[in-house]
């Protein structure tokens, strides 16, 4: 899989290449803060042949993947490998990465971060379901052990449910204006 630091992307940009950056991170996290470059295509609902469609031309160009890590850059890099689209590379430690380059960015509202969303969620299910076992029933306790497992299975398979199902929450959305840019909050 093929990658590129924010340094030498900002380095092909300015020399006049015509690049494209898509960022993967849910529409309220690339609101907060993204590579001036970037248009959002969030990971949940990313199309590998869609995208490539609609770009009229320039299928041998390299498209570039950001996100805030590089983690979600890379699977939607996968994604666009098995669908046989092999001309994606992801930009080396996210938006991160970008930021400490002290390459230009665009800020917006300060938003919770989707891990931080995921932290906190896992953390008030687990002290639900022992609160609970030990209140009402032991069988509560199963909550927690589920929360567990899936933590667990996040772990090892680097795919988190929680993640996805939170990214699709309404706090976690932007308008179509928002998108466009044409908000006024």
């Amino acid at each position: 899989m093929s990658t590129i630091t924010p340094q030498k992307f900002e380095k092909l940009r300015k020399s006049g290449q015509p690049l494209e950056l898509i960022d993967v991170r849910s529409p309220a996290e690339y609101r907060e803060c993204h590579a001036k470059f970037a248009r959002n295509v969030p990971l949940d609902s990313l199309d590998p042949h869609m995208i490539m469609e609609s770009r009229n031309g320039s299928r041998e160009t390299p498209l570039y993947i950001i996100c805030q890590s590089g983690n979600r850059a890379q699977k939607a890099c996968e994604m666009f490998y098995a669908m046989g689209h092999s001309k994606v590379v992801t930009v080396e430690g996210g938006t991160q990465a970008w930021q400490e380059a002290g390459l230009p960015v665009v800020r917006g509202e300060k938003v919770l971060s989707l891990e931080r969303q995921v932290r906190i969620t896992a953390g008030i299910l687990v002290l639900t379901g022992v609160m609970f076992g030990w209140i009402f029933h032991p069988a509560f306790t199963g909550i927690s052990a589920i929360v567990g497992a899936g933590l667990v299975f996040a772990g090892i398979t680097d795919s988190c449910a929680m993640g996805m199902m939170l990214a699709k929450m309404p706090w976690n959305q932007v308008s179509p204006e928002c998108e466009n840019g044409q908000c006024s909050d």
